[in-house]
């Protein structure tokens, strides 16, 4: 396949809030693909053909330049219009308004222009596209400037933090419990989560719950959604269907099916959906 992707974990204080800053180039070898939500923000600044992206409840936002797509819990539709060219940075849940300085609350489903929301993101696309084109040089750059503006003064983070990595470790655990070991009402919990992350609690659980799933299934075996379901704390079968149906935009059988047709399996991507 004619497409490179290099990715990377940062390390120092942009670890609690970015989860991968990435580089995308080349030609994709299907049309579109839907895309599950993970509970992050992600910014994506276009150095190629623009790339449209259509949240499941909101218009189409065809990205010239770049795009920010706020927390979601249904699948995403990204379509590329040309040759993909694309450095991209994923936050952690709680790292939209102290990497970009924008509250994720009211962007929740929907995707925006990201020179008009990230001030710092036409200056660094500026010099992206004058440097060599490598992506680890882009890459580089890119964590510079992210450091450079980082915000860690957000009010309520240190405990959504907390809230979210004891999320991350048990999805299917009370949130009244959660909120009694913070030493904080529900509702209390509710509202500060939900202006920190831009998704409430039980949303993100959910969201991180179906991610965890996708993580630990081989596409090419046979797939035993019963024991998963038990594992992860579904109800039953029939509960992690709808949920998974909700979360990538296809039943259980369609996903796989998918990945298995265009997606390299020795390189998995979990929670992406080609489509011709």
């Amino acid at each position: 396949m004619d497409f490179e992707f290099t990715q990377r974990t940062p390390a120092g204080p942009l670890a609690r809030y970015v989860e991968s800053v990435w580089h995308a180039r080349g030609q994709i070898p299907y049309v579109r693909e839907r895309i599950a939500p993970t509970g992050s923000t992600v910014a994506g600044i276009v150095l190629g053909p623009p790339i449209r992206q259509t949240p499941a409840d909101g218009p189409a936002f065809l990205a010239s330049t770049g795009f920010l797509i706020g927390p979601h819990d249904r699948p995403l539709v990204n379509e590329p219009t040309g040759r993909t060219d694309c450095v991209g940075v994923v936050t952690t849940p709680v790292g939209c308004r102290a990497v970009f300085g924008v509250d994720p609350a009211p962007l929740r489903g929907r995707v925006v222009d990201l020179g008009t929301a990230w001030r710092a993101a036409p200056g660094l696309r500026a010099e992206l596209l004058a440097g060599s084109g490598d992506p680890d040089s882009m890459l580089d750059r890119t964590e510079a400037v992210l450091l450079s503006g980082l915000d860690e003064t957000v009010r309520g983070l240190p405990r959504c933090a907390v809230a979210v990595a004891a999320l991350e470790a048990e999805p299917a655990r009370s949130i009244a419990e959660l909120a009694a070991e913070l030493g904080i009402s529900h509702g209390h919990l509710d509202r500060e989560f939900t202006r920190v992350v831009g998704l409430g609690p039980r949303t993100l659980a959910r969201v991180l719950r179906v991610r965890r799933l996708l993580e630990q299934i081989d596409v090419q075996d046979r797939v035993a959604w019963t024991r998963l379901a038990a594992d992860l704390g579904w109800y039953d079968q029939a509960h992690l269907v709808r949920d998974v149906t909700r979360h990538t935009g296809v039943p259980p059988s369609a996903y796989v099916a998918a990945q298995r047709q265009f997606l390299d399996p020795d390189d998995p991507a979990p929670g992406f959906v080609p489509e011709r």
